[in-house]
């Protein structure tokens, strides 16, 4: 087989372009120099001569494309009387094929610094976006409270009651048992480091405040966030992900009345009391290690708190819990509403809803132990 070549006769007049020999593919990276070598020589107007054309395949007839233009290579694959049939009708179909061919864009070349500050932007708008979304549900969820309030008939009695039960009740033993254990290890660790300064009295002190202003509600927080606001999100999202809540709305339903305010209205309602609750069990905790470590009987313990420890403490801790508990729920049921049709989905959007339950409720509490330290309160 005859190699191909390509060369232009600068003795003609005008210069013509001669192509000749085989193009096939076993002689592709051969000629593939020669193409790139002749493109910048060549314009439209040209000649082509294909007389000494040889053998063609799809590949030859590729690089003739790449070499002439697509287009050029079917007028000439049509006009060209030297051309047998099986050559014209496959330089004709190369020719079409390559003429709505688009070069891939080929991706700039990045350093390892761009993608980072390519990805921290990417997650900063990310996070922007899911706050306006969290800020108009809210506004959502506050408008049809307001609609609903005022319309005893539309009260949904038997869901708020159930998952009042959910939430709250069912919460108690692990809210009761965590928050017991760590205000017996608030005690012993703040015993262990007062004793050096010969104040190991001031335990009562240390354990009461935390937990009256801090501990018992941002634990209780932190639970529900992982408990409720995961069971939210997927209840909510199985029910899109199976087209319920589409068919809620077929039957003239809002489901921001009959799924969202239920949950929303519970947990308002459990947080508080699980609070309260969380109080007691860190000060019963607390009081034991100062009964058993320390010597301190119950009776000084309690009389220490009376009269060391305002009520503006305990007022200044539960008036944390509604805010804490409205976004927990409302974030739950968020995410629950962006979950698209798999299973996948509800796993990554349950995940998210803890996630930002909890860093929303620890950068709330930071910035409400910021004003009331202002306030001096």
């Amino acid at each position: 087989m005859a190699t191909g070549s390509a060369q232009l006769d600068a003795t003609a007049q005008p210069p013509r372009l001669r192509v000749a020999g085989d193009w096939t593919l076993p002689h592709y990276a051969a000629l593939e120099r020669v193409v790139n070598g002749l493109k910048s020589r060549l314009d439209s107007q040209t000649p082509i001569d294909l007389s000494a054309l040889g053998a063609l395949d799809t590949a030859g007839a590729a690089l003739l494309a790449g070499l002439l233009g697509a287009a050029r290579l079917g007028d000439l694959a049509t006009d060209d009387p030297t051309l047998p049939p099986a050559q014209r009708a496959l330089l004709q179909t190369v020719g079409k094929a390559m003429a709505g061919h688009v070069q891939p864009k080929v991706s700039p070349r990045h350093n390892s610094v761009t993608d980072v500050l390519a990805r921290i932007g990417a997650a900063m708008e990310h996070i922007w976006h899911q706050q306006i979304q969290l800020l108009g549900f809210v506004g959502l969820t506050l408008q049809t409270l307001a609609q609903t309030v005022w319309r005893p008939r539309r009260w949904r009695v038997t869901s708020l009651v159930a998952h009042m039960e959910e939430t709250g009740l069912d919460a108690v033993p692990i809210v009761v048992l965590l928050t017991f254990m760590v205000g017996a290890v608030g005690a012993f660790l703040g015993s262990t480091v007062l004793a050096d300064f010969g104040a190991t009295i001031y335990t009562v002190d240390l354990v009461a405040l935390s937990f009256l202003r801090e501990f018992a509600v941002l634990r209780t927080a932190i639970l529900l966030a992982g408990r409720t606001a995961s069971a939210v999100t997927a209840q909510i999202g199985s029910m899109k992900a199976n087209e319920e809540i589409d068919a809620i709305r077929a039957l003239g339903l809002d489901p921001m009345e009959l799924l969202v305010l239920p949950r929303v209205l519970a947990m308002l309602a459990s947080m508080p009391m699980l609070t309260f609750l969380a109080m007691i069990a860190g000060l019963i905790g607390g009081g034991l290690v100062c009964a058993l470590v320390l010597g301190i009987p119950p009776v000084m313990f309690i009389n220490l708190v009376k009269t060391d420890i305002g009520v503006r403490h305990f007022l200044v801790g539960i008036a944390k819990a509604p805010v804490f508990a409205f976004l927990i729920a409302v974030i739950g049921c968020l995410e629950g509403f962006k979950v698209t049709g798999s299973a996948e989905s509800v796993g990554e959007h349950t995940t998210s809803s803890v996630v930002q339950s909890i860093f929303v409720v620890i950068l709330l509490d930071a910035v409400a132990a910021l004003f009331y330290m202002e306030m001096g309160w």
